[in-house]
Formats: C-alpha cells, structure tokens, sequence
C-alpha cells in the first residue's frame, strides 16, 4: 500500500470567475445579516460591506491603476484591511498585504522586487523608500459611497493577490496566488471546522495577517456566516470572555494564544461547538489541556503560503495523537521518494498534488526557484513525513532549516544577514530552540572575544528586523560548527542546547 490519497472529485472552478465576487455572493441573498463584528465597537452587514468593497472598486479605478497592475498595502489592524484588499480584487488589480511589523529596510526590498503600481498607506506604518504613488487610506475610505464598481471577471488561474514567505536563501518569496484560491477553501470547511452559515467564528488574529484572512474572514464571507474579531489590543486573557460573551461558535488562534489563555481558569462558553489552530505545531499535550478545560475539541491544521492548509483534524474525522491530521477530502497527497509515493509507514517527501486548485502561481520573478519546489507532478513542501494505513499524516522533520516565529516561517539566513553587523559580532547562526515542552524561540548563537550585551543585540535586531523575526535568545559560542563543505550545523547547535537545557521535543 503506497502513502498517496486518490480523492473524491470536486467541482471545478467557474471558467469565469472573481475571488472577491465569490466571497461577496451572499451580500444579495441577506443583505442585512451581520458579516463582520469588532466586538463591542462596529459591525458590518454584507449590504454594507459589499458597498464599501465596490465603491473603493470604483475609485481605484479613477485614480488610474489598471487590471493585473499590483497594489501593495501598508495598513493596520482595522477592518479597512480587508476591504481594500476585496476591493482591489474586485476591480482586477492584485493586491500585496504585509506585515506593519517590517522596517523601513525590509518593505523597500520587498517593493523592489514586486515593483506595485500604488501603495496604500496608514500614518505610523512604516513605507518603502521607492518610487511608487502613496495614497492615504483616509482618501480611499472616503470612495466608500461612490458608485459601486462592477467585478472583473476572467480566467480563474490569473493573478489575485501576492504574499510574502520567508525563503530558505534568506530572500523573502512573494508567492502569487490565482482567483482560483478562494475556491480550494471550500475543501477546508468540512475538512477542517466544519463552518456553516449559521456560524459566528471569533478569529484571535489581526485583520492583516492571512490566516485571519483566510480562515476568519473569507470563509465565513463566503457561506454566509458572521466573522467576530476582538478590539485591537485585547489582552489575551480576556479572549475567553469574549467567546462566551459574543456566542462565538467556533474559535480560530495560534497554539501560542491557547496557551495564554489557559492560564486563567476559561469561563463556560455555551455557544462554542468547537475550536481550531494553525500556524504552528500544537503539542498533543496542549489539545488534551484545552479540551479538558473548554469542555470541546480544538482542531489543528496543517498548511503553508503556498497553499494554505490542506491536512487537518475535524469534528468528523479527529486526528490521532501525534498526527497532523488527514488530507482534506479533494486533496490528493502523497509521501514521496526517489521513485514516487512510498509505501505506508515509511517517512518521505510530503508532496501536493499540482492540480490542486489553491496551489500558488509562481515565485514572483524566480522561475528557477518556482521549478525547484516541483518533482513531477508533485509539489514539494519541505517537510519530511510519514502515513498510516488509516491515511494519517505525521511530522518528521524538515528538509531544510527553516524556523517558525509564532505563525511565520522565518529564514535563518535573512536573520544571520541581519545579525551580522552588530558590533561585536564575527559571525552567527540563528535556529529555533524549544525554551519548554509546548514553546520554541528564535536563537542567535554568535562567535565573538566576549559575551555581548543582550540590550544592544536585541535593539540591533528591532533595527534591522520585524519582530516576529528577531531572535528571543542569545548565546555566544566558541565557534559554530560545520561540515565537511564548510556549511553550518544549525540543527548540531540547536539540538546541544536543548540537552544542555533539558528541552525535547519535534520542531515544525
């Protein structure tokens, strides 16, 4: 029996199709029905928000930009990043969400490689020093009423919208992602959280960030459902609260805000039939803490920028301890060598299938490194793993040294480049490092006369770095190690630290 899913068919996407059309459709059908709640502060009803998405459609348009030009977003936590990013795709014009927590530095390489025809901006966000028209988002909310703009229609495999992932060359990917995207998700509400149209799903997540794009805003969108999104700022301890007071159905976060808010004892949430988790790997442990304590399960997804998540647990189908789950039904997934699917048990290459409908377009403007990730057929994630005869997923490890920041695959070698210059420093490597059972950060081990002062590395990092890309820990070592062809082992130097510290466990 060879590790390889042979799914059941699906329908295809429409010949002529709009991702923003798509996720909209249900703005005719209850007009007055409540799409979107930041809770205890605005709510938005599909009547509104289609207006808003169209009329914004409409002034893009009379400021000149054009179908298929690119359009970068420099904007907050506020449900306006939505609506700009459906209305440049409503219109045609591909839209290039980003993280506000990226300096001045990293914004202005990404521009320069996508090259965008406009960016929308929000003062105290930082822009990218190129030459590219800026317009106020105070400017582009004020075409909210304009007349509403009609969708452009085309070829469902076209340009959408463009992401940011880490490469493991140290030079961010901007991943392009077809109209034919939205359509894939479809796969992920039975396969995954089982959504309906009745649901109120609470997403812990920023507006700006893609998996509350995704999972907390476009699927509800589009099958009807009320998205809840906390106030920006709340504490996470006050989430469970929240769930129980919105009547939140179904919760969406990162292992990470779980494990705050299990902290404090979790109030009775009534409502919650379930929740769900992705980014990053949560312990089995975690699950069983959760489900004891919220009296429901969590189910986990697995999945990456370049075609969102496609294995999980479900409420029909739980995933065994241990498993990342199963693939979705529609997805065709195998476990990869030399010669193709392995058989069952054995550990390869977790490949998806290209036919796959939410499979990304390309690399922007790296052909090679597009080529690269392909074997055949297969789409190769870079990550090591192994089947069961019940169809069963389970991480091995990873075929490179990629980390993971809360969410966001992170390069080492963007975070060594960056290091590098500190004063001090003759040279470093950065690996993820598991600081507790259920907690991994980013580490800089650095080779230098004496131990530097961890204030001025970490002010250096907040310079050069976002955020969620600076390293946590700093450790100086005698010297970093290497092979044979001279390349570092940062798998040997994170895994010494961790039996100096007495951490184990399996890192995704």
């Amino acid at each position: 029996m060879l590790s390889i899913t042979e799914p059941r068919a699906v329908d295809p996407c429409p010949k002529s199709f709009n991702m923003a059309a798509h996720v909209l459709s249900n703005a005719s059908l209850q007009p007055d029905h409540v799409a979107l709640e930041v809770l205890g502060q605005e709510w938005w009803s599909y009547a509104e928000l289609e207006q808003a998405v169209l009329g914004l459609g409409t002034g893009l348009k009379a400021l000149g930009i054009k179908p298929g030009e690119r359009m970068m977003m420099r904007l907050g936590n506020t449900p306006w990043f939505p609506i700009v990013y459906l209305a440049a795709i409503a219109v045609g014009v591909v839209p290039i969400p980003t993280s506000t927590q990226l300096t001045v530095e990293e914004i202005t390489k990404m521009c320069e490689s996508v090259k965008p025809a406009l960016i929308v901006g929000e003062q105290g966000i930082t822009l990218p020093e190129c030459r590219v028209p800026v317009i106020a988002l105070d400017q582009l909310k004020s075409f909210r009423d304009f007349p509403p703009a009609n969708y452009v229609f085309g070829k469902p495999d076209r340009p959408a919208y463009i992401i940011f992932t880490s490469g493991s060359t140290g030079k961010p990917r901007a991943v392009v992602h077809a109209h034919r995207a939205i359509w894939a998700r479809q796969m992920m509400w039975g396969g995954w959280y089982e959504l309906k149209s009745t649901d109120r799903l609470m997403h812990a997540g920023s507006f700006n960030w893609t998996y509350t794009l995704g999972a907390g805003l476009m699927d509800p969108w589009s099958i009807g459902a009320t998205a809840l999104i906390p106030p920006d700022g709340t504490p996470t301890t006050k989430l469970p609260e929240l769930i129980a007071k919105s009547r939140a159905t179904i919760f969406a976060a990162t292992p990470g805000v779980f494990r705050q808010m299990m902290r404090t004892d979790l109030p009775p949430m009534p409502k919650l039939r379930h929740a769900i988790s992705a980014g990053e790997s949560m312990p089995y442990a975690m699950k069983r803490q959760w489900n004891a304590a919220a009296g429901t399960m969590v189910f986990e997804a697995y999945g990456m920028s370049e075609c969102s998540t496609f294995i999980s647990g479900s409420p029909m189908r739980p995933a065994p301890p241990h498993a990342i789950g199963y693939p979705q039904p529609g997805r065709r997934i195998a476990i990869l060598g030399d010669d193709g699917p392995v058989p069952v048990g054995e550990t390869g290459h977790l490949g998806i299938h290209n036919s796959d409908p939410g499979l990304f377009i390309e690399y922007d403007g790296q052909p090679e490194e597009t080529a690269s990730k392909f074997q055949g057929e297969w789409f190769l994630t870079g990550d090591m793993c192994h089947m069961d005869d019940t169809g069963a997923i389970y991480y091995d490890g990873r075929t490179d040294d990629m980390m993971n920041a809360g969410g966001y695959r992170v390069s080492p070698i963007e975070v060594e480049d960056a290091m590098a210059s500190a004063e001090g420093i003759r040279e470093c490597a950065a690996a993820e490092v598991r600081v507790k059972i259920d907690a991994t950060v980013i580490a800089l081990f650095y080779v230098a006369d004496t131990d530097l002062s961890e204030d001025m590395l970490s002010n250096h990092a907040a310079e050069k770095l976002a955020r969620y890309k600076s390293p946590r820990l700093f450790v100086r070592v005698d010297a970093l190690p290497r092979n044979a062809n001279n390349k570092i082992l940062r798998r040997e130097l994170r895994g010494d630290w961790e039996r100096q510290h007495g951490q184990t466990g399996h890192h995704r």
